[in-house]
């Protein structure tokens, strides 16, 4: 029997959704069995665990594989798990952020797991009651702070009641930096103490072997001194060997007076970069420095001072042998120094170190450290504890937006699903269907796919660093003034307020009415496009010629002519005679044309007026008929097939059935401002005739239109009035 019911398929329900048939996810029981559900009925195969309206921690928790995706075996495991650690699997539904911890079962190992860490958590909280909730397994460091050891494998001075392990453990997070313990103190692990205690005994050692100091506590300023002098002092020896070698070039090796002269007028003291580097004396020949003779004086402070500490009260010169002999004295304890080891406890001071080292309690330190990662299971099941608040309240919503998508059908524009981030105002319209755009590049390629008419914005706000691009749906009304640049306001789910401007416009048709007028607003723009041109041409020309005859104009005006000459100058351009036929031509072609042009529109006339009225109206109707009819029947097959799956595939999302926006319920995602009818006063009308008078008006000249056509009918066509009453 228990084959024969374990074999047996689970009873699906199903109901439409979007206009599609989808399985219907209402209990607890329709969860608990996720995994015998047909993956060919699930609405979504798998979405991003980013820059969707759900916590981005609920989401990471659900990606049971930790890949950054929620794919259908992550929501089956995650079902399995929840559903079996809790009694009535039907809690999921109510999306409550906390939980009786009676309600967990604890007939399974990891419910009981579960409990006993949930119970724990109260306890460290000093909360009465057995309610917890996401509140209180927020804050990790509230929970352990008045613990001695949480399994992290890290301890604290909290971790020891032993005063000398305390100070131990003080040192190693001074000299190593430590490690953040969960409860929010500093602490250190074991690798910490291992290298502390190493540093404590090299240095030790180190400090054990110190060679004899030459010059006792100014030791260590004749080696700075030394090492300061020694290339200077080098270069003097090896000058006085030369000039011995050669007496001529003494001048030449010594310090160039022509130098001296060459800064002498400036500021010397801001010279001493150049003084330094003329030799430390005065080159005479002799390879030796009387000590009581002058130094350069850039380096003669040092010299002097390293003088005292190293030579004699009765030694007079400075011979390179003596020279080296003073870096022989110095090298035993050049080299220990450099020697040094275990430098990281150098600030503890030798006496802590030395004390540190007779205390010895590193063995002590890294038992403390074990006997805190033995719990390190029981405090993962603490943190277990948040994961599964989290999906207590999220799971079910998530399942509502990714078996099906129930949320985004809700009748209710309160329930909005979690790819929707917030809405948009532009242009007298509230755009309910907004998304984060993720890769503009890709959205921007499959944008065009939806059907929808649709705007990318940019927007930023003060509240929040980083920039935001979304794209929203125009579903309702006219195309407006809805263009690249143009300004409007996003408000997020979290109701902070962003300055939006489009950056894209993907043009589909939003209704059939705007489809309708969509050819006549084409012409009309193409009209304008041509009149704007040939203004712009006709006003480039008149320039051009204007500019042409001002350049052409005489630089001097012209002298008065004498009264002899005017006589010569008319003789010498007579005027033109007139050319009648020229006149003639021209006269006739404008009347051909004015011809032509009445007896087209006479003939349309008449063709008019042989029509009986009905037949104008239907004609009438059949022209607009012709021109938008087109339109009218493409923007019917794509306002049919508007889908929203290449929006979320572009996003990452993997769909698995058709996710399309109906007339009706596109009608729904877009509110178009509705104002009460109202008659109001417009302060700033056009005066003009009274009200009375225009009606007036109004009548009499339709009444004179009928009698026209009246007289033309009976006068042209020999009608009667009988004919007129009994038609």
């Amino acid at each position: 029997m228990d084959i024969l019911k374990r074999n047996q398929k689970y009873k699906w329900e199903f109901e439409n959704i979007g206009g599609t048939s989808r399985v219907r996810i209402y209990k607890g029981d329709d969860i608990a069995h996720l995994d015998q559900l047909d993956k060919k009925m699930w609405t979504v195969l798998s979405c991003p665990i980013k820059g969707l309206e759900i916590d981005e921690k609920s989401l990471a928790y659900m990606d049971w594989d930790a890949d950054g995706k929620i794919r259908v075996n992550d929501v089956i495991n995650i079902s399995k798990w929840v559903t079996s650690v809790l009694k009535n699997s039907n809690d999921l539904l109510e999306g409550k952020d906390s939980i009786d911890i009676n309600q967990i079962n604890t007939e399974v190992p990891e419910g009981a797991k579960l409990y006993n860490s949930a119970k724990q958590i109260l306890a460290n909280l000093n909360k009465e009651g057995t309610t917890i909730s996401l509140a209180d397994t927020a804050d990790l460091a509230a929970i352990f702070a008045k613990t001695r050891f949480n399994g992290d494998g890290v301890i604290t001075e909290l971790s020891t009641d032993d005063a000398q392990e305390k100070a131990a453990i003080a040192a190693a997070i001074k000299i190593t930096g430590g490690t953040l313990d969960r409860s929010g103190d500093q602490g250190v692990n074991t690798d910490q103490i291992e290298a502390f205690y190493k540093d404590l005994a090299e240095y030790d050692a180190w400090l054990n072997s110190i060679v004899a100091l030459p010059f006792a506590d100014k030791t260590d300023a004749a080696i700075d001194l030394y090492n300061a002098l020694d290339a200077k002092m080098k270069d003097f020896f090896m000058r006085s060997k030369l000039a011995s070698f050669s007496p001529d070039s003494t001048a030449a090796l010594d310090v160039q007076t022509a130098r001296i002269e060459a800064i002498s007028a400036e500021n010397l003291q801001s010279k001493q970069e150049e003084i330094a580097q003329y030799p430390i004396a005065r080159i005479t020949g002799k390879s030796e420095i009387d000590l009581s003779s002058p130094i350069n004086p850039v380096w003669a402070d040092k010299f002097n001072t390293l003088m005292g500490i190293v030579m004699s009260a009765d030694k007079t010169t400075l011979t390179e042998d003596d020279w080296n002999e003073i870096g022989a004295q110095l090298a035993a304890y050049t080299a220990w120094k450099n020697a040094k080891v275990g430098a990281s406890v150098e600030p503890l001071g030798v006496d802590t170190i030395k004390e540190l080292l007779a205390q010895n309690k590193k063995e002590a330190l890294l038992a403390l450290v074990a006997q805190d990662a033995t719990l390190k299971e029981d405090i993962e099941n603490i943190e277990t504890v948040d994961k599964f608040l989290h999906i207590l309240r999220d799971f079910y919503r998530l399942l509502k937006n990714f078996i099906t998508f129930h949320d985004f059908y809700d009748k209710s524009k309160k329930v909005k699903a979690i790819f929707q981030s917030g809405t948009l105002i532009i242009d007298q319209r509230a755009c309910n269907f907004c998304m984060k755009v993720t890769d503009m590049a890709k959205h921007s390629a499959s944008a065009a796919a939806s059907g929808m008419y649709l705007v990318y914005c940019d927007c930023t706000t003060k509240a929040k660093a980083d920039k935001l691009q979304i794209v929203a749906a125009i579903t309702v009304g006219e195309v407006g003034n809805l263009e690249v640049g143009k300004n409007a306001i996003y408000y997020d789910n979290e109701g902070v307020e962003w300055d939006a401007m489009i950056t894209k416009v993907v043009d589909n048709p939003i209704s059939i009415s705007q489809a309708f007028w969509s050819p006549y607003r084409r012409m009309a723009t193409t009209i304008e496009n041509l009149i704007n041109k040939s203004a712009a041409e006709k006003d480039a020309k008149m320039m051009s010629q204007a500019n042409e005859k001002i350049n052409a104009m005489p630089t001097t005006l012209p002298e008065t002519p004498k009264e002899g000459d005017a006589a010569a100058a008319t003789a010498a351009a007579p005027t033109p005679p007139f050319d009648i036929a020229k006149f003639a031509g021209i006269f006739a072609a404008i009347g051909m044309a004015l011809g032509m042009i009445g007896t087209a529109l006479a003939a349309l006339a008449k063709g008019i007026f042989a029509l009986k009225w009905w037949q104008l109206i239907l004609s009438f109707a059949g022209i607009m008929l012709i021109i938008s009819g087109p339109a009218m029947i493409m923007a019917w097959m794509k306002l049919r097939r508007r889908n929203i799956a290449p929006l979320l595939n572009a996003n990452g999302w993997a769909i698995n059935a058709a996710s399309k926006i109906s007339i009706p319920f596109g009608n729904t995602l877009t509110d178009i401002a509705k104002y009460p009818k109202m008659r109001l006063k417009d302060p700033y009308a056009k005066k003009g005739m009274p009200v009375w008078a225009s009606i007036l008006l109004t009548v009499v000249t339709i009444l004179a239109f009928v009698a026209g056509i009246v007289a033309y009918l009976t006068l042209c066509k020999g009608y009667s009035m009988n004919d007129f009453f009994t038609f």
